[in-house]
């Protein structure tokens, strides 16, 4: 089976994504054909769509200009999957905490931009993730902070007892980079049923 995976790409690189999609398609017989999206008309095509990092005042700003973000709304209403990394949690969440953020509100969370530090203060940690049998490489780069969660929300993972994976329906997100590391397992988790894939 092939799968349409979009990745947003407003902003910044998406490659690392593009190959982390690749291999978890692979590791259940499927392939994945990844789209850069960029402008309106993509997501209504794709099976599953990654919300990536960047800078997230420009990527919100950058959705609704080219209409991507009624899309992604639409995406999620229909029940299909979609991972949202570090500044892509920040726009997919219900509150950003900063009103220069245009909020998609497809996560019941709060998230604080930058909380974990500037640049400097990146770092990686070994995270248990509920679905993975072990530990997942987390790479913190000026990372936002989960700071609440609604009632339905699943908190996947923690760090010094701060959420930072959860899942809403159909959508996972994450305060880290799973896409820095050779283990597409996160990917693997937000894409696909019966997740515990190989790196």
């Amino acid at each position: 089976m092939t799968l349409e995976a979009g990745v947003v790409a407003v902003q910044g690189d998406v490659s690392e994504h593009a190959d982390a999609i690749r291999r978890a398609a692979a590791n259940h017989g499927e392939e994945a054909v990844v789209r850069e999206v960029r402008h309106s008309g993509v997501v209504p095509e794709c099976d599953l769509l990654l919300l990536p990092g960047g800078e997230s005042t420009a990527i919100s700003r950058l959705l609704e200009r080219e209409g991507i973000d009624e899309e992604i709304v639409a995406h999620v209403e229909a029940d299909k999957p979609v991972l949202a990394t570090c500044a892509g949690l920040i726009v997919a969440s219900r509150d950003a905490r900063d009103e220069r953020v245009e909020t998609l509100d497809l996560v019941d969370a709060t998230v604080d931009r930058n909380a974990f530090g500037r640049q400097k203060d990146s770092f990686e940690a070994p995270l248990d993730v509920e679905g993975l049998a072990e530990p997942f490489p987390a790479v913190f780069i000026r990372a936002p902070l989960i700071a609440a969660v609604g009632d339905d929300v699943d908190v996947l993972a923690t760090w010094e007892e701060r959420p930072v994976a959860i899942r809403d329906g159909p959508v996972v997100g994450t305060s880290f980079h799973p896409e820095l590391t050779a283990d597409a397992r996160l990917h693997d988790l937000a894409f696909f049923e019966n997740a515990e894939a190989v790196l």
